[in-house]
Order: C-alpha cells, then structure tokens, then sequence
C-alpha cells in the first residue's frame, strides 16, 4: 500500500490558504489541459480499482499532479464517489482489530482512514450516509481512548463493534441504530499515565491540566480529522440526535478529562452544539454524571483563570448549566453554582466595558435559573446584579428609534430581563417567599432601604421597556427579541401596575394586539419556534402555540380589568372576545389529551378571573357583547365534563362561578330554557353541593375530601357562586325549579341540620344568602325550609335572616 503521508494532501480536511484558493466553481482553481487529461485516467483507475493499493496509487498521483486547491467542488464529489466510504471504513476496522497485515501499521491506518472520512464529510450527503454514521463510534473511540495502541487494550465489545463496520451497508446501519452507547468503545474506561495532557490549546487561557492522557498521544493531524466528521455530522439536521445515541457525550466528556488533543478547541464545543436546543435535556438525562462532572472540572478552571479567560469562559460555562428543572439536585451542582458566583462578584464590581459586562451578566442570569438567590451572594451584591442589569436595559433601550441591537446586545438584554425577574419575584412579595428564615445570602434579606432602591432602577429600566415596545411594528412582532422583551414587561405589570400607570394604559393596544396577532396565527412563529427551543427557562421548552403572549399578559389583565380608566381602554381593544378566544382554544386543546390525566392550566383560571372581573363591571356589555353567548356556550359544554375531573376542581369553580354571573344578568327566557342552559344549571348545582360534606358524626360540618386539597383557591369562588345562583333565581324564576330537582335543596337543608356549624363564617352566611332568596322567588322552596328550620336543628338554627325569610320562630 502507498504511504499515508503521501495521500495526506487529497484527502485533508483543512481548506486551502488564501494564497491557494482559486477562482473557480467551489474556490477551485483552473487546471490545464495536461492535468485535466491525467485526472481523467486517474479518476478511471479509482472506479476501476482491483485492491486498495491501486486505489492509494490513484490517490496518490492526483495528489502529485492536481493539488486539492486547483479542484472544484464537483471534481472533489468525483473523487469521493470513485473512492467511497468502503475504503476508509475498513482501513478503521483493520486498525482496530489488529489480526490483520494490511502491510501498514495499525496507526497509519487509522490516519489514513480518518483522514479520508474528514474529506468525504465536507459533502453533507456523504456525512449522512449510513456507513460514514457506523464509523463515529470508532471515531469518539479515538479521540476518548488514544490512537490504536490504547484501542487494543479495549475488551472484546469493541472488537463487535468493528465488526459491525465491516458488515454489509443494512444490517450496518440497523446495528448502528440500535447499539447501545454502552455497548460502543467511547464508554470503555481509558487508563491514564503520568504524561503530560496532549491538548495543544488552553482553552480560553486556562492553564493545560494536571490531569494525565494516554500513554501513546493523539498526534493534531489524527484529531482533527475525527472532530470534522464529529462536526459535519452535527451540522446535519438529525446531527445531534446521531451522535447522542451513538454515545459522543460520555465520550468527549472522557477526552476533555485526560485533556486529549484538541479535546478543548473542537470538543468542547462540540459538547456545547449537543447541549442546545432539542438534544440538551436527553443528554442530561441520560448522561448525568459525566456531565455533572465536566461541569465541576469547568468551574474549577474558571476559579483559577486569569481575569481575561474567565471573560472568556462565561460564554462557554452557559452551555454546560443543566436545563432549569432537570433530575441534578447534587450538592456538587450547588458547590460548583456557588463558586462561580465567588468568582463573578469581583468581576460584577470591577470596570467593566458594555462588551465584557454582557457575557457576565448571562451567566448570571442562567445561575439565578438554577437556584435563584440562595447562592448569590449578600444583598449588597444582589441589589448591585440588578442595578447593572437594568442600567444596560436603559442604555441598550432608550436609543432612539431605528437604531437597530446587535444580536451580541439582544442577548445581553435577553439575560438582563431574567435578573429582573427574578428580582421582581423578590422586591415586590418578600412575604410570599418560602424562607421562613432567610440566610444572608439571600435578597429576601433586603433592608426596606435596599428593596426600594431595587424598585426604583427596576421602574427605571421598565420604563424603558415600554418606550421601546412603542416603537414597534407589526412586522416585528416575530422577532424572539421582542417577545422577549414583552415577556418581561408582563412579568412586572403581573406583580406591579400602580408604577407608570399612564404609560402602561398607553401601552396597552400594542399589548393586546402583539398577544392576539400571534393567537391568531397572523405572523410566521419559525422564529419563534426556534428561539423557544433554546430557551433555558423551564416553561418555555414546549413547542410555539401562539397562546404564549397572552399566558404572561393574562396576570397583568387581571389588575387592569379591576381598574375602571384601563378597563375602559381594553373594552376599546375588544379584550373580553380575546379572553374568550384563548379559552375556546385552550378547553380544544384540553379535550384533545383524552385518556392522558389532565394537567391543570393555571393560565386558563386566570383568563376566567379577567372575565370575571367584565362581568361584575360592566353588565351592558355582557348583555349586549355576542362573545359572552360564545363564553356560555363553552361553559355549558366545558362544566358537566369538568365536574368528573378533580385535579381541575379550581378550574371548574372558575367556569361555574363565571356562567352564574352572567346568568344572573340574563332575563327569563319566554319559553322553556334552552338544553345548553339547563346542562349548565344542572353541573353548577351538582359542582356546588359537593363541597361540604357534614360527616357522619355530630359537630362543625368539613370541607369534603374532594374539595379540601384546592379549598383556599376554590372556597372565594364556591361563595361567589352561591350568591351569583340567588342572582340567577331572581332574574330566572325557572331555576328555582332546578334548584329543587336536581337536590341540591335537600342535601344542603340536611347537611345544615345535621352539622352544629360550618367551617367558616364566610360560608355560612352564603348559603344563607342564598337559602334566602330561594324561600323569597320559590313558596315550594320556602315551605321546605320552614319545615327543616322548626325543627330547631344544627346550624340551620343560628340561620336568623333565614328564619325571617321563611317565618319560622
């Protein structure tokens, strides 16, 4: 066989100098005609090559006579046709089982072959192929072991392994797919010698480790062959998801601990495209430990890197924080999260330029995602994270307008909405927080002095945020940036709207029309969709649904539909049909998850609590407004399934609550109730008796088993409700009828006779608001009462404006 050395130039992966590069097709050059005419032949010998020396021999007098850089891109694909992944494939395999005299040795073939799957995988239909994919477990098998030498002293698995290479192109690609990553040689335990690491970078300016690498080194040549296939793959759509199974991630997690070549250049941040986007949280599930660990080595680095490189790693450490909410509740995690932040509050208090500050402030940012303010710091620091953070809003937003952010600046501020939140979470409810005992170390621990201060530049920077959504348009409103924007604005207006009241009600027709521009559909969310994915925070993992702005509006809603000058500006918007929009769609959604335990949608509550709020305000128009007959509709059809299901019981005392209130606005129908109406009635009535339950022993009555797990967010709506169903009976005679049919006259009479009183002096007197009117509108009703209540029993007794009402004594 030819040398490898001599073949090296065709098949490099490295592109050409600026001094090499033609003007060609592709950037190659332009050959002449004697060139042309031996390439000819040559490429003729390669389709008609006997062995693989006559196939080296071709390579090699291309190589001699037509430099890679006076070849086009359609010549290359060729040569790589005419050579195939066939050659290549078995040049590893013969490596690597080592029974074999290919008549060069093991190393060279391993260079050799790795070097030409480099070449191949610059065409992305070559890196696709199933025989370049069975070969990446050989690959990371190099790059975490060593070269051959190490790979022999691999047990016999790898051998299979090898094997399965060399099979025929099916049954390759279906061992491929269904290999186990344990079972592949990148999860094989490497040994390490006393040598020094072989990686020739330092890694942002982090010293070389101490940590030892194996004891024949991975020359630069060899690695960086393996990390352009590693990389082309990546780059391919299912990329990711090809490597994370084909077990790249315990892998190159090996490689970086001995600090291999090239382990920190090109594999890290291979490591950081497998940490994004759709493919971080498998990998975290399934690799954990190994990753947990490369975490721990990082944030050691970064603690003991100089003050340039450690500017440089925040980047880079973001990549490698698990996503918010994953199974890694170590004390390692929390040591290593701690230590960062000794290391970023000199860094937060030196001089800092807007371009250096940035990447501190994210990694910051995605810290707070992990443990919030625990490991911050002191509330000095805490209060100084926040104000740099919303003097960068301030600088970055208040330019005037058209003059456009940087991505680099987007993301910065993108970061900077993040501490504010969390900061908002703090300064406005310190009495919410579950720290009954908060430690120094936690902004909960703000003096009264600090938390106004913390207020103050957060009304500063929200300020400018509004500015900046005044000057946006609708063709923007795709711009993840500005959702982002948006989505911090809401976070604020849900915990503070007393702030910038003109302002905000200034602002409001771009809040409604941005959140129903996107329920609609109107804009393309690809952008959206992407950006969600990336996304760190837990609740944004999710797939684009349109539904998202109007979830972190909705909160906001709830404080400004209480208020009459904003109400009056959202009825202008049409607000309560885009209330009844979301839910429509939402209760859609619900329903489609038959069979799966229905997961409760706080966002849906709150949407019922605005509408709630329209109802009692303004009765007009919800007479006259046709989305409040939709809104019926819904309720009638949505109430008598919701009643069967109790993880959604706070659900279901939102919609029954809110169908008695607008019922009691409704005037008596001429005729007999409509099914849907008397459908709704029923449920209501059934929902409402099941709350309390009066036991089978003497004494206070209690809150039934199904109700007492949701009973402090369901009990204002359960009274809310008896008092809006004496509205219904007044306005609608009928239901008084229904009152008596469906029992809920009976129960509760019984109930009140046999308990001695009831949970609370909120519930009791409104059922006996509500016993009241039934004895006024119905004489059947009043009759049943006055016969319980002479009786003089339980709680009934204590009833006196009931007694009044029926003439009882």
């Amino acid at each position: 066989m030819a040398d490898s050395a001599d073949v090296s130039p065709v098949v490099s992966s490295q592109p050409p100098g600026k001094n090499e590069q033609g003007g060609g097709e592709g950037g190659g050059g332009v050959l002449t005609e004697a060139q042309r005419e031996v390439l000819e032949r040559c490429l003729h010998a390669l389709r008609h090559a006997k062995n693989d020396s006559h196939t080296l021999a071709a390579l090699l007098l291309i190589t001699r006579l037509c430099p890679a850089s006076q070849l086009d891109k359609p010549t290359l694909r060729r040569i790589f046709e005419a050579v195939g992944l066939n050659l290549p494939a078995r040049l590893l395999v013969t490596a690597v089982r080592g029974n074999e005299d290919p008549g060069l040795p093991p190393y060279e073939l391993l260079s050799l072959g790795t070097a030409l799957l480099a070449a191949l995988s610059t065409d992305p239909d070559m890196a696709s192929h199933p025989q370049l994919l069975t070969t990446i477990p050989l690959l990371l098998g190099i790059l975490a072991n060593g070269p051959v030498s190490n790979q022999e002293k691999q047990p016999a698995q790898e051998q299979t392994q090898a094997e399965e290479v060399g099979q025929s192109p099916d049954s390759r690609l279906a061992s491929a797919e269904t290999s186990s990553p344990e079972t592949n040689p990148a999860h094989e335990e490497g040994k390490t010698s006393g040598q020094k690491g072989t990686d020739g970078s330092t890694s942002n300016g982090v010293s070389p480790t101490k940590e030892t690498s194996p004891p024949d080194c991975l020359d630069e040549a060899m690695a960086a062959d393996c990390y352009q296939v590693l990389t082309a793959v990546c780059a391919l759509p299912r990329g990711p998801d090809q490597l994370l199974s084909r077990g790249a991630v315990p892998a190159l997690c090996k490689a970086v601990e001995q600090n291999q070549t090239f382990s920190r250049v090109r594999g890290l941040p291979l490591l950081g495209s497998l940490l994004s986007g759709k493919t971080k949280d498998k990998a975290w599930s399934k690799h954990s430990a190994e990753l947990l660990g490369l975490l721990v080595r990082l944030s050691k680095d970064f603690c003991q890197s100089t003050d340039q490189a450690r500017l440089d790693m925040c980047s880079q450490l973001v990549q490698f924080l698990p996503p918010v909410g994953a199974a890694v509740e170590r004390e390692e995690l929390k040591e290593s999260v701690s230590r960062m932040w000794g290391v970023l509050r000199p860094m937060m208090q030196a001089k800092l330029t807007p371009k250096q500050i940035g990447p501190i402030l994210v990694l910051s940012a995605c810290l707070l995602d992990l443990y919030g303010w625990e490991t911050v710091g002191p509330p000095k620091f805490c209060c100084l994270l926040v104000n740099r953070a919303c003097v960068e809003v301030r600088m970055g937003l208040e330019e005037p307008p058209g003059n456009d952010l940087s991505p680099e600046q987007q993301h910065t501020l993108t970061g900077c909405y993040r501490i504010m939140e969390a900061a908002i979470e703090q300064a406005c409810n310190p009495g919410l927080l579950p720290s009954a005992a908060p430690s120094q170390s936690s902004i909960s621990s703000l003096t009264l002095q600090q938390s106004r201060q913390v207020l103050g530049v957060l009304e500063e920077a929200f300020s400018a945020i509004i500015y900046h959504l005044q000057q946006v348009d609708l063709s923007r409103y795709g711009d993840p940036f500005i959702f982002a924007t948006f989505r911090s604005l809401c976070s604020w207006l849900a915990e503070e709207t007393s702030c910038l009241k003109e302002e905000v009600t200034g602002l409001l027709p771009f809040l409604i029309g941005y959140s129903q521009s996107h329920l609609q559909g109107e804009n393309s969310e690809q952008c959206l969709s992407g950006w969600m994915t990336e996304m760190s925070i837990s609740e944004e993992k999710g797939a684009w649904t349109g539904k998202e702005p109007l979830r972190y509006l909705l909160p906001a809603l709830c404080h400004l539909s209480a208020e009459e000058g904003p109400r009056k500006v959202l009825l202008t918007l049409d607000t309560p049909a885009l209330l009844v929009q979301f839910l429509s769609q939402s209760w859609t959604s619900l329903k489609g998850k038959s069979g799966v335990v229905s997961a409760r949608d706080p966002s849906m509550e709150t949407a019922c609590s605005a509408l709630l709020n329209f109802t009692v305000t303004e009765p007009e128009r919800v007479r006259k407004d046709q989305c409040f007959r939709s809104l019926e509709a819904l309720l009638s059809e949505a109430l008598p399934v919701l009643v069967h299901k109790p993880r959604l019981l706070v659900l279901a005392a939102n919609y029954c609550t809110l169908g008695l209130m607008i019922g009691r606005l409704k005037s008596a129908p001429s005729g007999p109730a409509e099914a849907g109406q008397r459908r709704f009635f029923s449920s209501a009535l059934r929902f409402l008796r099941g709350a309390l339950d009066s036991g089978s022993s003497p004494g206070s009555a209690k809150v039934s088993v199904g109700w007492e797990e949701s009973w402090d967010e369901a009990a204002e709506l359960w009274r809310l409700g008896l008092q809006a169903l004496g509205g219904c009976i007044r306005a609608q005679p009928w239901i008084a009828t229904l009152v008596r049919e469906e029992g809920w006259l009976k129960h509760t009479l019984t109930m009140l006779g046999q308990c001695s009183a009831l949970p609370d002096q909120h519930s009791q007197e409104a059922l006996e608001d509500a016993l009241c009117t039934m004895a006024e509108q119905c004489p059947v009703c009043k009759q049943e009462i006055g016969d319980m209540m002479r009786s003089d029993k339980g709680a009934l007794s204590c009833m006196k404006n009931l007694k009044k009402s029926v003439g009882a004594k």
